[in-house]
């Protein structure tokens, strides 16, 4: 399963703020927010931060994508 932060972008555009000033606001490392840059997981803890930050549920910050797989790598 594969994680998408679309709606956290999205989010942010609507609240007229960066990444750095949502780091800043929620009190969340450079390091997590490159992982969310490359829709990479990240600790529950930083997306409440987050969500409290954003006024949101953490629900509201992403969406998950199944990843297709071909049978040949399965093997």
């Amino acid at each position: 399963m594969k994680l998408q932060y679309n709606k956290l972008w999205k989010i942010l555009i609507d609240k007229n703020m960066n990444k750095v000033q949502l780091r800043e606001a929620a009190g969340i490392s450079t390091n997590s927010l490159a992982k969310l840059g490359k829709n990479e997981p990240v600790s529950m803890t930083v997306l409440m931060k987050i969500a409290t930050t954003l006024e949101c549920r953490v629900e509201d910050l992403f969406e998950t994508a199944l990843k297709c797989t071909s049978r040949n790598e399965e093997k």
